[in-house]
């Protein structure tokens, strides 16, 4: 589990570019047109090995300036309510403006960690302009300058300190697995839990975003005992315009970090889209372990021989790299296939949660690494001498060598495609880490 930090602010300060400074990928759109629509507005970043998840609140709202206000208040409020430390991001070179204002007049309210963050400050002339912002009642500011990284440091080190530690206790070790239900609106996420459980314990409609919260509900059926996580559809940010949706997608995010395993239920009639490439990729960065549900597999006309392969290909393509997760085709209306899902959920989890011997790792590994060694570098050759397993919840494995620096991605993937070979990892993300022997 990991802590949420909420990014607010008004429009066109930067809190796009600052986003993906901080989860290191382009995933943002970022112009200089003020509101424009991002379809990915939450993310995972970590710094001095503390990990948190980043939501973006703003959003592109038409209307008049107050009407603007209006909705950046709520989702503020909203922000403040679920996140755990909340940056507020402001421009110097607009300087304080009236909405600034407003939403500093809701932060001085909370008891939450809140950092004052003053962007676009990249000269000391600019440094000296940024003193203003001590108007807005909020204690000491951070300038930063999210294009080139400057001053991020300083401001993430305050911000990792500030954040409360999150413990694993008994309790939550010795709990049940946890399967989060995850999907666009009206994919049929709802449908699927009840058609399991065997009674309407959620409301199904036609209407998108129906249900508003994640609900568990234990399954104990055929030999299986786990939590059943129904969650809210996460849609396009361009989508989230009432706050109540915008607090749903909030709380799907926490769904999926507090998993075991991810079952993305996606309509076979729209296929594998953007929104659902984006939940499948926010449970991969989480090392979730991950299954895809293509369900109203029943509404796909002129099916021929090789349809459900044809559309397996094409999913899969749009997953790569990560490309060994379980594929089921359901559907929930004709009750096809949903045991068969729970089953290949179930051993998602156990490949999740399985453990390999130090000493039968180093018996299949070293010798393919021996036949395959790592390509020499700058004259330099790299030789991987022990391997082991890391103590976590998900699969991640140290490999020892006396040159870790030279180990690049094409070869601890070729690692990792052989570890999945060997000891099959179906369905679960796998860290591949060198170091220093």
């Amino acid at each position: 589990m990991s802590n949420i930090v909420a990014i607010v602010g008004r429009p066109n300060v930067g809190k796009s570019t600052f986003f993906n400074r901080l989860i290191q990928r382009r995933e943002a759109i970022v112009d200089a047109v003020s509101g424009v629509t991002r379809d990915r507005h939450y993310g995972k970043s970590d710094w001095n090995g503390k990990e948190f998840s980043l939501i973006d609140t703003g959003g592109y709202v038409k209307g008049s300036d107050d009407i603007f206000e209006t909705e950046i208040d709520k989702q503020v409020e909203l922000a403040i309510s679920e996140a755990d430390a909340i940056i507020f991001m402001v421009d110097v070179e607009s300087g304080v403006t009236g909405m600034d204002e407003d939403v500093a007049k809701l932060l001085r309210k909370v008891t939450k960690p809140v950092f004052l963050v003053v962007n676009k400050v990249d000269n000391g002339k600019r440094a000296e302009d940024a003193v203003e912002f001590y108007s807005l009642g909020l204690g000491e500011y951070y300038t930063v300058a999210s294009i080139n990284g400057s001053g991020t440091g300083d401001l993430l080190d305050a911000l990792v300190e500030a954040l409360p530690e999150v413990e694993e206790t008994q309790d939550e070790v010795d709990e049940l697995p946890r399967f989060a239900v995850v999907g666009r609106p009206n994919a049929g996420k709802s449908s699927f839990i009840n058609a399991l459980i065997g009674e309407d314990r959620y409301i199904v409609t036609d209407i998108a975003g129906t249900t508003r919260d994640s609900i568990d509900t234990k399954y104990n059926r055929f030999g299986f005992e786990f939590n059943l996580v129904d969650t809210a559809g996460i849609r396009k940010k361009s989508k989230v315009k009432e706050d109540l949706e915008f607090y749903s997608v909030m709380r799907s995010v926490r769904a999926i970090e507090h998993c075991d395993v991810c079952l993305v239920v996606l309509d076979a009639t729209r296929g594998f889209d953007g929104q659902v490439q984006n939940i499948f990729w926010l449970a991969e960065r989480n090392r979730k372990g991950i299954v895809i549900l293509v369900n109203k597999w029943d509404l796909v006309e002129d099916k021929g021989n090789n349809t459900i392969k044809e559309f397996e290909r094409a999913i899969r393509k749009q997953m790569e790299p990560f490309t060994d997760v379980p594929i089921v085709f359901i559907s929930v209306l004709n009750k096809q296939r949903i045991f068969k899902a729970i089953e290949t959920a179930v051993e998602v989890y156990q490949n999740r949660s399985k453990r390999i011997k130090t000493s039968e790792l180093n018996e299949v590994m070293l010798p393919i690494i021996e036949n395959y060694p790592p390509p020499a570098l700058k004259a330099k050759f790299v030789k991987i001498k022990y391997i082991m397993q890391l103590p976590t919840p998900q699969p991640q494995f140290a490999f020892f060598c006396n040159l870790p620096q030279y180990v690049k991605e094409p070869y601890k993937r070729f690692l990792e495609n052989k570890l999945r070979e060997k000891f099959d990892f179906h369905g679960v993300p796998v860290s591949v880490y060198m170091r220093k022997k």
